[in-house]
């Protein structure tokens, strides 16, 4: 895992993972705007509709504090989207890099897919957190016991959703993914939980779901020329 961390770190001035890294830094900014956007419209209507006076500020007061909130509670959820979109361009350039034989044998799985991809995460997201959400607030006396349930959680789908990016350029069917091509849960959970940690961190949460697709490149290649592991 610290191998795969350090390699992901040496790659960052890559040029192809510095252009990735600011077409999902400003799509994710562009998604947060039309969230803002759109919420400010409904709210304006909203309120136009309860006759409330003032509307208008409240209505860009009120959009832009739920946009605030959304960013910071659910940019893994939206960065993680758009990266499966351009998933491939950095295991592309990791695989090139440090694994030039499997690069030249996978097969992208083009934009469409990333998106059906990204939808299939984000849904995963959204759903299994509201399943947690009452043990997280059952756990909210004990003032640690919420955020590292929320952690595990997330940890879990961050790991699966990173393990599926490399897997689709090698499998004929990302939704059956072979034995081959999965990492072991404990080390799924340790790319989870490495990339949800890292994605919590201002500034450095930008960083991390590259970082993340990165990690991941390198353990299922390193675990592939390791040969196969006993269970998953």
């Amino acid at each position: 895992m610290i191998s795969a961390f350090l390699l992901s770190i040496t790659q960052l001035s890559d040029r192809r993972i510095l252009w990735l890294l600011l077409k999902t830094f400003l799509i994710s900014l562009l998604l947060l705007a039309v969230f803002g956007v759109g919420a400010y419209f409904l709210l304006v209507w909203l309120f136009s509709v309860a006759d409330w006076g003032g509307g208008g500020f409240a209505a860009a007061a009120t959009a832009a504090i739920i946009t605030i909130l959304t960013a910071i509670f659910l940019f893994r959820v939206i960065a993680i989207f758009v990266l499966n979109i351009f998933s491939d361009d950095i295991v592309d350039a990791v695989e090139a890099r440090h694994y030039p034989g499997r690069a030249e044998l996978a097969k992208p799985p083009g934009y469409i897919l990333g998106v059906k991809m990204g939808l299939a995460s984000v849904g995963r997201a959204i759903g299994y957190n509201l399943l947690a959400a009452p043990l997280y607030i059952l756990l909210l006396v004990t003032g640690i016991g919420a955020p590292l349930a929320f952690f595990a959680v997330n940890a879990i789908l961050i790991g699966r959703d990173l393990q599926d990016m490399v897997a689709a350029r090698h499998v004929d069917d990302p939704a059956r993914i072979d034995e081959n091509w999965r990492l072991s849960k404990l080390t799924r959970f340790g790319l989870g939980l490495t990339t949800a940690l890292l994605l919590a961190v201002p500034f450095v949460n930008f960083l991390a779901p590259v970082l993340g697709a990165a990690m991941a490149t390198h353990l299922i290649h390193k675990k592939r020329d390791a040969g196969p592991e006993e269970s998953n």
